[in-house]
């Protein structure tokens, strides 16, 4: 049968029964499936969440409104007054005694006359609205001066006509927090805000915030409901949260302090995110952090698509590539006490002080936390010493805990061989490691963890990501290329599972008008998500993970680069699943045959294929599925499988065993 790809090409099956096939050398392939090697842990293939490229406020935290609260470096920034011949002026207030989180507020004063005033707020880059969808509104608001104001709420499209809105009324001279919804009438990209106030008077503002109704499990104040599936599609092992450099902060008090991030949200005291400025390129003066998106919601989140928590927490040190700063050893303690009030914050009893916070904001049961990671990619003694202290104490204090250490910045290095060569010293469960490289290092190491020591300390592959050729568009770094150099890599993460516990492509999200960093995992605008295929090559290690490694053999020996072909396997006890991957990097078609022994077969399978138009393509917004996996059917012969591997292909070939021999 033929498969039209997404791009307009037309696909031969990926398979092809060689009989008659002359003058092309069939490369014999053993899958012993009785013979399991390793087994596969269920984190293996897990998510790296950091708030780069607006991922959290813009984002997956579905809050429309930017600068909700007034608390960005310039409080009126992404807020404009809006007149039609009326009087007004918005007046900044830069102290409340009554909410020292969040001190920053505005005071309207209107006199419109025959006219009205109000303002506007801009959203991250627009609102992304869509029609007969309900948005629940809300602001705290206390009247000064004056009686009768009234507010009406109105969504603007590009045009400035009303899409959508309410009114509310009833202010009074106390802080009260109001609440409205009202359905759009229309789809926008790129809508606006408009509060205008009606009458004579002063009225303060404060957390002014716009959500939809359909959030994920229509949580009110929720994540966008679009992002999260497509995370949920991969079926995630673990998500590592809230990120790397995001944890250390370009400086001490620029960090990642979670206990600033649980709580009433109109109590979490917002900081400056250090993507801000980071890329100079890519400069994001509007780029904050407001912690809707806190530590309480990343353990619901990874609760809820069944992932396993893997917070990383601040050593005390901030980022070296920025200010460099380091807590003195004995100063060190309250760094420690931060990682012990975590874990009790995640499975503490509601008696205890932090379990009681966990279950006032709705969790009265355990996260079931397992995981902790000590310091994002920090290097050299300056690290080593640091996270020796927080070893020693967790260890004594929560010997449940399994710690994440760092190896560095590096693949590999003097910075590298040392964190390698003291952690081994300690006790970390896993070590993490990241690299950022081109795409041709990903296919020449995949057989780079064949000789670690598979009794050694564990590898989390935290990073990782084929950094090569883009053009303009801002998702064209995530090229065909890169991706299938990534899943060659992988086969070679998959055969060493006895030695990686963990692996997370980076970073996972980015949005198309407001990103500082590429390639990344999913795309997404202010009404769309779509998956690069770097996406679609994660999905299929991820889905179809198995519970065990099985020998996947070329004349004896692992495929991890031979004649330009990867391949790897594992088995499903439970389902009695059988998944071998094989990756062709080659321009040419590669004949192969698998011979399949140590289990009755079913005589039918499938087989998954990605694979593109040219090396360069790409998915985009305009074209999300150009690279999108197809599947065929496939018939077995006395357990031989004669397959035909397209040329730069990554494919999955999934079998049912009746029963292991």
């Amino acid at each position: 049968m033929r498969k039209i790809l997404k791009s307009g090409l037309i696909l031969l099956p990926a398979f092809v029964f060689l009989t008659g096939v002359i003058g092309q050398q069939v490369g014999e392939v053993s899958v012993i499936l009785n013979k399991p090697v390793a087994e596969v842990q269920p984190t293996m293939w897990g998510v790296f969440f950091e708030d780069i490229n607006f991922a959290a406020d813009g984002g997956i935290y579905a809050e429309l409104v930017k600068n909700r609260s007034f608390e960005f470096t310039y409080p009126l920034t992404g807020w404009r007054q809006d007149r039609d011949n009326g009087r007004g002026r918005l007046v900044p207030s830069f102290y409340s005694p009554a909410r020292p989180s969040n001190p920053h507020y505005v005071s309207v004063v209107v006199d419109p006359g025959k006219g009205t005033f109000g303002l506007i707020n801009e959203g991250f880059r627009g609102m992304g609205i869509k029609k007969d969808n309900q948005y629940n509104f809300s602001v705290f608001a206390k009247l000064t001066s004056g009686s009768g104001l009234k507010m009406n709420i109105e969504l603007l499209d590009q045009n400035g006509d009303v899409i959508g809105g309410t009114m509310i009324e009833g202010f009074s001279g106390s802080w009260k927090k109001f609440d409205t919804a009202f359905t759009a009438t229309r789809t926008e990209s790129r809508a606006t805000l408009r509060l205008v106030i009606t009458g004579k008077g002063t009225i303060d503002i404060d957390m002014v915030s716009l959500f939809p109704s359909d959030t994920w499990k229509d949580r009110t104040g929720g994540l966008r409901k679009d992002i999260v599936e497509m995370i949920a599609a991969l079926k995630p092992g673990f998500v590592r949260f809230p990120g790397g450099c995001i944890v250390e902060g370009r400086t001490i008090e620029n960090r990642y302090q979670w206990k600033n991030t649980v709580g009433p949200v109109e109590e979490r005291s917002m900081i400056i995110n250090r993507w801000n400025m980071e890329m100079r390129n890519r400069q994001a003066p509007d780029y904050f952090q407001s912690f809707g998106l806190g530590f309480y919601e990343y353990f619901l989140l990874s609760e809820d698509i069944g992932a396993e928590p893997l917070p990383i927490l601040n050593c005390g040190m901030s980022c070296q590539y920025n200010a460099a700063e380091v807590v003195p050893l004995d100063e060190l303690d309250p760094y420690i006490q931060d990682a012990l009030d975590l874990i009790e914050f995640a499975n503490g009893a509601p008696t205890t002080r932090w379990g009681g916070l966990r279950a006032s904001m709705g969790h009265p049961g355990p996260f079931n936390l397992k995981y902790v990671g000590i310091g994002n990619e920090q290097w050299d003694e300056q690290y080593i010493e640091r996270y020796r202290e927080f070893e020693k104490v967790l260890n004594q204090k929560h010997p449940e805990i399994r710690i994440v250490s760092g190896s560095g910045p590096s693949a590999s290095g003097v910075y590298f061989d040392y964190a390698w060569a003291e952690l081994k010293k300690l006790n970390p469960a896993l070590i993490d490691e990241h690299y950022y490289m081109p795409p041709e290092w990903f296919q020449s190491n995949a057989s780079r963890y064949d000789n670690y020591d598979r009794k050694g300390i564990k590898v989390f592959a935290g990073e990782y990501a084929a950094h090569g050729k883009d053009a303009e568009a801002p998702e064209s770094r995530n090229t065909w290329l890169s991706a299938l150099s990534e899943a060659a890599f992988m086969t070679g993460l998959e055969r060493n599972a006895e030695v990686v516990h963990m692996a997370s492509y980076a970073p996972l999200l980015a949005h198309i008008d407001a990103w500082q960093w590429r390639p990344d995992l999913i795309w997404f605008d202010n009404l769309k998500t779509f998956g690069t295929p770097n996406y679609y090559v994660q999905k299929m290690f991820s889905t179809h993970r198995g519970t065990n490694v099985i020998p996947v053999l070329q004349s004896g020996k692992p495929l991890a680069g031979a004649d330009s072909l990867y391949a790897s396997g594992t088995i499903e006890k439970n389902s009695s699943g059988v998944y071998i991957k094989l990756i062709n990097t080659s321009s040419k078609v590669k004949p192969v045959l698998l011979n399949i022994t140590g289990a009755s077969l079913e005589k039918t399978g499938e087989i998954s294929v990605l694979r593109a138009g040219g090396l360069y393509d790409y998915n985009s917004a305009s074209d999300p599925e150009h690279i999108f996996p197809s599947t065929d059917s496939l018939a077995l012969t006395g357990g031989k499988l004669n397959l035909k591997l397209e040329p730069h292909s990554a494919n999955v070939v999934i079998l049912k065993y009746k029963r292991l021999k």
